[in-house]
This record gives C-alpha cells, structure tokens and sequence, in this order.
C-alpha cells in the first residue's frame, strides 16, 4: 500500500495528516511548479498572452483517457455548476428530472433556478425503481459527497435505458480514485479539484455524441470556434464539430497546472490508487467499529462517522485534517495517505464515548 509514494516520486510532502481530499485535493509539487512559472512571466510580461491552449489541450486528452472517451467528447470549463446549468438550460419546458434525495446542491439548482421543469427525489438505494416512463433526465453524483455512499450505476443505467431518460453523472468525488467510464453516460460533469489534483478552475463535462443535438451551446465563445482564432471578431460562423463547443474559456493558470497533476494520475494508474484508497478505507472502517463507532459502509474513498462531526474542529488542531458533514465526522483517503495516517486518526478519533 505505501508503493504509490514511491510511485509519485516525492510529489506530495503534507505538513499534516491530511484526510480531506472531498474538500480538496493535495497539488503535487510539478503542477505547483507549472503554476508558478506562468504567474512568474505573466508578473515579467509574458509576450505569449495569459497562457497556452496547448495545456488545455494536453488536459482535455489526458481527462479523456482516464475516463474512456475519445477527446471529442470532452468540454473543459472552471465549474460543475456551470456544466449542469448548461444542460439544465437546454431541458425542453416540463421535462421530468430525477434526483436521488441528499444530492449536492450544485447538481440540482441549476435546474430548480429553471421554474418550468418537474423535479422529483428518490432514496439514493432506490433511484434505479424510481426511474419512470416520462422521465427525461436522472441527475445522480456517483458517490455521494456527504457520505461517501456509491451508487447502483449499473441499475441506474440500466433503468435509465429502459425507460428513454437521458442521464447526468457527476464524478467529483469518484474521478481520480474510482475508474471512470464516461462512455456509459449521456453527460458526466466532473470538478478537477478534488481527487485529480488539479487547481480549482479546472472542469470537465463529456457528452454522448447522441447527446449534442439536445445540448446548445449557451456560452459560446472564441474557443468553441472550429478553427481558434481565425474567427475572433465578429460571430463565429463555424462551431467545434467535437463536444469543444461547449468549453468555457479556460482559465490558464489552472489548466497549466491540470496538465500536470492528471499526467501524474496516468503515471500511477487509476486501478492501483483505487487499490491503495480501499484498502486504508477498510483499515479506517475496520478501526473504527472496533472502537465502537459506525461509520457508513462502503468501499468507499470518502468514509462518514454520523455523530460524530463535533469532532472535526478538535481533530483538526491535533493536525488531522477532516470535515464535518450532515452530523457527521468525514475523512476522504486519497494516494498520498499511508497507513500512519489511519492510525493517528482512529488514535485521535478514540473509543465511543458515552454521555
């Protein structure tokens, strides 16, 4: 389990025992030294302008790999919100969306902002049966942000299929330590700044091919022409014939970054850091029960302790990095965590006290 240090090869050196990946992810040390060199000759005036679209490029196919797809059908921009609100936008006027109750408010209000659309909610465990004829859409995060729970994707999918409703993964809290296949889905969203590393600014959206026709492109600018920069002026008369239409301008100094840190994921592979992830998770789980606690079951990177979110605050000045999350203690375990860092936790977190 402690090889993926080796594997990173000294990028990570965390001054804490940092359990808070959900949060946000640790940079590693060559995208912090990609960001720095950009914003060293933006401050000398750098004559190339704000950065390369040769990063974002590198970026948008290093993603496309991790997830299965080709690069075509994947749209870079700066935030999940604004990926769903792009397909919220294009839902024809009261079409049924699906949500599984407790989802993250960023996949849910782009549609509720809209007025006009029918929005029902489901047990995540049951969101598959919930699926109806009717339904047009079913919004789900693959893993549940507040705790860690993962969803039946294949009986989503499939119930998905059998009744005609397109669907929406959000994978920001699975992309970098669960293997994605995007492939599967008609939109995934995914936020760059959690378990693939990458500064916040970096997000992905990927679309079926099948799915286009239904989608416009809202926010349209320079870099959703075909041909980038000859059409700067004036309205662009010829769209990315790829899913680039859909890009938000990229922010540079991100991306520059996000080129580095999903080269690292390559390197190392999804399937070994999601090895590593669970087994720390099942020590964690396994440390806790032991101690009298129940957390969430799961084989999931992020681990919640209900109850016990108080704690938080009191871990965190003993440098134990976690979050407090719906009542609940929430640790979230990602490659550069050893088995030290469960152990100092679980010594921290102590027995189940009694009131």
């Amino acid at each position: 389990m402690e090889s993926l240090h080796a594997l990173a090869g000294g990028e990570f050196a965390p001054a804490s025992t940092y359990l808070n990946t959900a949060v946000c992810g640790l940079l590693p040390r060559r995208t912090v030294r990609a960001v720095t060199r950009l914003a060293e000759e933006l401050a000398e005036g750098r004559p190339g302008g704000s950065g390369e679209s040769e990063a974002v490029d590198a970026t948008r196919r290093s993603f496309a790999r991790l997830a299965g797809v080709d690069e075509g059908r994947v749209a870079v921009g700066g935030s999940v919100s604004v990926h769903v609100g792009l397909i919220a936008a294009s839902m024809p006027p009261g079409a049924e969306v699906l949500f599984p109750e407790g989802e993250y408010a960023s996949v849910i209000t782009p549609f509720t902002v809209r007025g006009d659309l029918k929005l029902r909610y489901a047990p995540l465990d049951a969101l598959a049966d919930a699926v109806r004829p009717g339904t047009a859409l079913v919004a789900f995060s693959s893993v549940q942000s507040a705790d860690g729970r993962i969803a039946d994707l294949a009986a989503v999918r499939s119930a998905a299929a059998a009744h005609g409703a397109r669907t929406l993964l959000d994978a920001s809290q699975s992309a970098g330590w669960l293997p994605l296949r995007a492939g599967e889905w008609d939109y995934t969203v995914t936020g760059g700044f959690k378990f693939l590393l990458c500064p916040r600014g970096v997000s992905f959206l990927t679309v079926a091919e099948e799915a286009q026709e239904a989608l416009a492109p809202m926010h349209a600018g320079t870099f959703a022409a075909e041909r980038l920069w000859e059409t700067t002026y004036g309205p662009i008369d010829e769209l990315a014939h790829s899913a680039r239409r859909y890009d938000e301008p990229p922010a540079f100094l991100a991306y520059h970054g996000g080129e580095q840190s999903l080269a690292l994921l390559e390197e190392i592979g999804i399937d070994a850091v999601h090895a590593h992830v669970v087994a720390l998770t099942r020590r964690f789980r396994a440390g806790l029960d032991a101690l009298g606690h129940a957390p969430v079951p799961g084989d999931s990177a992020i681990v919640a302790v209900p109850g016990l979110g108080d704690r938080a605050a009191e871990l965190g000045a003993a440098g134990i990095v976690v979050s407090s999350r719906a009542g609940a203690l929430r640790a979230a375990f990602h490659l550069y965590n050893t088995q030290t860092d469960v152990d100092r936790a679980l010594e921290h977190i102590g027995p189940r006290r009694l009131y």
